[in-house]
């Protein structure tokens, strides 16, 4: 894999175009054992391309990119500073969001229950849960992400959840919060939470939806594809396969996120009609390092500063008619750990 241009303004300015051609074939499927796939995207810098399992839909790089490729793409500043990823006004909302989710995350446990957070980041959710008193844990792969959490949480580092080091059975509940898209081991990550959760116990994963409006209409320009980060792109279909192949029963399925899904639809529209650079206004939104101001010329900002304000009513309409159709741009799976054996 190759860096991107050297002239590009963020990590998220990377040039995607749609390819065609015949389909590849490899490995089966880890979900349906299916060998072809459909050739979809071609990122800048990476050899693999974005391909489409023709049985459930789930995307990835075939083949699969090497782990130190997959470090590299997330340098220091990709977590903002200490504790804080994005503008302060934005920030506010964002841990906003956060808390209001607090109620929908914590319906039906028990008092004192334990909560893992998987790619916990610089844990928005961690203050809200303890204050609700809750025991939570976090793990992740970066000490970067993680440098201002709150210091009732309990987190480790480890480049998988399996070399985390959790005894069977702790958890009372998992969060798999946009993370598991990144991971170049969804499979067996889902088999170590049922690991370490107790029967019956709950696990949620959120993920962008492959198989949604937004993206069918976006393409290349999806601002949830977010290649090379994005190491798998999961279709409804495929999620739920994957979580009741790795030994839970789907609760529900939830397709609409304020958080998520409008900004999917004003920066998607962004990258597809203007000039700005891919994933620009993201950019613009995200916390600066010390001493550092934005990269963008003032046009370009105040531009999209218009973009934003201008799509916005358009966008959280169309994100709460996606979401009435059961085709969000994100969905968040609630399932329980089945109480057959191993």
């Amino acid at each position: 894999m190759t860096p991107p241009d050297p002239g590009a303004t963020s990590i998220y300015d990377r040039d995607v175009r749609r390819i065609t051609g015949p389909d590849l074939t490899g490995e089966a499927c880890e979900i349906c054992g299916e060998r072809s796939r459909q050739p979809l995207f071609q990122v800048e810098g990476v050899a693999s391309p974005i391909v489409a399992c023709r049985g459930c839909g789930l995307g990835r790089f075939h083949p699969m990119l090497a782990d130190d490729d997959i470090r590299a793409l997330y340098p220091g500043d990709y977590y903002g500073e200490p504790g804080r990823k994005f503008r302060p006004i934005l920030e506010r909302m964002v841990r906003a969001v956060a808390a209001r989710h607090i109620g929908f995350l914590s319906r039906g446990l028990p008092p004192g229950a334990s909560i893992l957070d998987v790619g916990c980041g610089r844990g928005v959710l961690f203050g809200p849960l303890a204050d609700g008193g809750f025991e939570v844990f976090g793990v992740d792969m970066s000490e970067d992400a993680v440098r201002g959490c709150d210091p009732r949480a309990q987190v480790r580092i480890a480049s998988r959840l399996s070399d985390a080091g959790f005894e069977a059975e702790r958890f009372d509940q998992i969060v798999i919060w946009h993370v598991l898209e990144h991971m170049a081991d969804p499979f067996d990550t889902l088999r170590e939470c049922r690991r370490i959760l107790k029967p019956g116990g709950r696990l949620i994963v959120a993920v962008p939806n492959f198989s949604s409006a937004q993206a069918r209409w976006s393409g290349p320009d999806w601002f949830h594809l977010d290649p090379p980060r994005h190491l798998y792109h999961f279709s409804l279909e495929a999620l739920q396969r994957l979580i009741a192949k790795s030994g839970f029963d789907v609760q529900s399925v939830h397709h609409f996120s304020l958080r998520q899904n409008p900004f999917g639809w004003i920066q998607s529209a962004l990258n597809r009609f203007t000039r700005q650079p891919p994933g620009g206004l993201y950019t613009m939104l995200h916390q600066q390092g010390a001493g550092r101001t934005s990269p963008l010329p003032l046009s370009t900002r105040l531009g999209m500063w218009f973009g934003l304000i201008a799509l916005a009513p358009v966008a959280v309409a169309l994100s709460v008619v996606a979401a009435w159709l059961r085709t969000g741009a994100t969905v968040h799976v609630v399932a329980t750990r089945d109480t057959r054996a191993p």
